[in-house]
């Protein structure tokens, strides 16, 4: 009986490992594909090769690796004050983060800092499917692994 109950253990102990190693979280990748859509009329996806992933708009950064980027950082871009500040101050994009912030960019922002004044170039809310989106970003995004889910920080 000793022997089944750690063998179920060490079973789960593994399946939450694997689990926690998965950075898609909870949404669903292709699902995400599908809804990046609304996305790309601003946000392209460009490998650091220059593959183009998906074609898109460049009102927005590049999202090629996001998971796991400090907030406000794709050079050559301009970025407002409040996202290069709290980029500044240690915000890293994880599902969290990136959950609460596309659902409210001004208002993920304003909290954040600390500032009511914040503001987001951003006016785009993406109002379902955060998760799903998030999910297809991991797969553009091979230094994700680095990314401690739910934490704000990432390596």
């Amino acid at each position: 009986m000793k022997l089944m109950i750690a063998t179920a253990a060490a079973a789960m102990a593994l399946a939450g490992a694997a689990t926690a190693g998965s950075h898609s979280g909870s949404g669903d990748a292709a699902a995400g594909e599908k809804e990046f859509n609304k996305c790309k009329s601003c946000h392209m996806i460009v490998a650091d090769d220059g593959t183009e992933i998906v074609k898109g708009g460049r009102t927005g950064p590049n999202l090629y690796n996001i998971i796991g980027r400090k907030a406000g950082t794709v050079e050559d871009f301009r970025y407002g004050d409040s996202i290069v500040a709290a980029g500044e101050a240690g915000l890293v994009w994880n599902e969290e983060t990136f959950v609460a912030y596309v659902q409210d960019p001004k208002g993920f922002l304003a909290e954040y800092l600390d500032d009511s004044g914040a503001r987001s170039k951003m006016s785009f809310r993406l109002r379902s499917n955060m998760e799903d989106v998030y999910a297809y970003l991991v797969t553009v995004s091979p230094d994700a692994e680095t990314v401690h889910e739910g934490t704000g920080s990432g390596s």
